[in-house]
């Protein structure tokens, strides 16, 4: 009796269930991912100020903010066979699957001397860009040539992760890749304490790069069984191509609206004060970030349920991933503000906090970008990118004209770049849900009237925030019990300004929706049927 009980319970976690716990173990793994790579930056990062300087910590930033304007001319296979395959995980049809893989790897292979040669320009004119000193040449060209290097190695080693994560198996790389995170910032270490500068940096990385391509590929061996590289027919291969243009479209646009902030404000500014910037932004970033790759590790369950037409499911579920998407943000936009001063001085020092307007403004850029790309991955998912793309290069040429007349000519630093981005990118703001109104069938204007309210909650919160973190701010001096007051300051303003979200910003069917799916996954018998 007991055995057919516990044979009932796995069938109903493995069908009726299944989708909201491989959506909760994949969101999990991407956070426990997301978390090493925060704790390595967080302990890492004071060593690169200190062991490169002023200076060279400056110039890595902008030197990986460069590299990466030439990663779409990889291609991006492997987003094209990401959504691909989860566009058709639930297909059996595992030789047109290994020829997807086949068809990645012929991509990739086309579109590498272009990677090359764009990559050997770079190389060689970044030190005249940077108006570097000659005796700074040849550091900056090694560190380049290898950033190059590994952004080539990438496109080939993304490949198993690629199809792991387009059959919705992404929780099976839990524990696995944290551990080469964790690898990968005691390589920087060891680097920055042998005194190998931003060239034994690079080389970390690169290094890592290797390892978390092998541990990919084992565990992808391990769990899809059919995995394996067949060679494609030339349409297959011709349509794959299409669509990894496509992608590398969207890398471009990408590229230029995370990189292009610190790189006009080293063109335009000083290098100098990009260290002052990507310090302050550092938190905001890496954290409220957190919130899209989870929404990005979810997305390809929804793969088979749009696939399969079920849209009116679809659409109530990237309703839920919306709310959850702004109330998380909110709250810890709101956190951030309050504590980023005192977390700066007991982080990296005195000297870096440029103002509280310029932290409002750095918060809001990073909150306005989560929301967008929460739609991203739906988007993905169809598998027509051309207006997402073609939007996207509209919304990031405005925000780059726009941050640099700020910067360049009114001379407005880190508030101009800012506003620019914010202004650029409200195209996509708009732009987005009315695709994603077209594919699930949404009325842009309900959407619109929909985030009317949760808009207007999260900049009355942050300007709360902004005007209370000054009596918050513990002092210009560090020490472990300043530590410990900063971590219980943090966590019960995160704590109350999630309940002033919750309740003030989403409505009374909302509340009941999250708290609902929230119990769907912690419930005791959820719990049962995970052991």
């Amino acid at each position: 009796m007991e055995i057919t009980q516990k044979f009932k319970n796995s069938v109903r976690f493995f069908a009726g269930e299944s989708l909201t716990k491989k959506a909760s173990l994949n969101a999990l793994t991407v956070a426990l991912d997301y978390g090493a790579r925060l704790l390595v930056g967080f302990v890492i990062t004071p060593f690169m100020v200190l062991g490169l300087g002023q200076y060279f910590f400056g110039t890595w930033q902008v030197l990986n903010r460069m590299v990466s304007y030439i990663s779409p001319s990889s291609g991006r296979p492997t987003q094209a066979l990401k959504w691909t395959i989860a566009r058709d995980q639930t297909s059996n049809d595992y030789v047109q699957k290994q020829q997807f893989v086949g068809s990645a790897i012929i991509v990739w292979i086309i579109f590498l001397p272009l990677m090359i040669l764009l990559g050997g320009i770079l190389v060689w004119q970044l030190p005249y860009w940077l108006k570097a000193a000659p005796e700074h040449f040849l550091p900056i060209r090694l560190c380049s040539g290898i950033l190059v290097a590994n952004l080539a190695l990438t496109g080939l080693t993304h490949i198993p992760s690629s199809v792991l994560q387009g059959e919705n198996l992404g929780y099976k790389r839990m524990g696995l890749t944290t551990s080469t995170v964790l690898l990968g910032g005691g390589l920087v270490w060891l680097a920055l304490h042998l005194g190998m500068g931003i060239v034994g940096v690079a080389a970390a990385a690169m290094t890592t790069t290797v390892l978390t391509g092998t541990v990919f590929l084992l565990i992808v061996r391990r769990n899809t069984p059919w995995f394996k590289i067949s060679f494609p027919p030339f349409r297959q291969t011709r349509k794959f191509f299409v669509l990894s243009s496509w992608f590398l479209g969207w890398n471009l646009v990408m590229k230029l609206m995370t990189a292009s902030d610190v790189v006009i404000l080293g063109f335009l500014k000083s290098v100098e004060s990009v260290t002052d910037y990507t310090l302050l932004k550092y938190a905001p970033e890496t954290l409220i970030s957190l919130i899209a790759l989870t929404n990005l590790g979810i997305a390809p369950g929804l793969g088979g349920i749009i696939g399969s037409g079920q849209l009116k499911k679809a659409a109530n579920i990237r309703g839920e991933m919306l709310s959850i998407t702004w109330l998380v943000t909110t709250a810890l936009g709101a956190s951030i503000l309050v504590w980023n001063r005192t977390f700066l001085v007991l982080w990296v020092g005195p000297g870096h906090y440029v103002g509280p307007f310029a932290a409002f403004f750095i918060t809001l850029v990073v909150t306005q970008f989560v929301v967008i790309r929460s739609d991203v991955g739906i988007i993905d998912l169809s598998l027509d990118l051309r207006s997402k793309v073609l939007l996207g290069l509209l919304s990031a040429a405005a925000a780059i004209v726009l941050a640099s007349l700020l910067v360049g000519y009114f001379d407005l630093g880190v508030i101009g770049i800012c506003i620019g981005l914010i202004m650029g990118r409200f195209v996509l703001s708009v732009g987005y849900p009315s695709i994603i109104g077209r594919l699930l069938g949404l009325s842009i204007f309900s959407q619109l009237r929909s985030s009317l309210r949760p808009a207007l909650v999260t900049i009355l919160l942050y300007l709360f925030a902004t005007w209370i973190q000054s009596y918050m701010h513990l002092g210009d001096e560090s020490g472990l019990l300043r530590w410990v007051y900063f971590v219980l300051g943090a966590g019960i303003t995160a704590g109350v300004f999630l309940a002033a979200a919750f309740y003030s910003g989403l409505s009374g069917r909302q509340r009941k929706i999250i708290t609902g799916r929230l119990r769907s996954v912690y419930s005791p018998e959820s719990r049962q049927e995970r052991t």
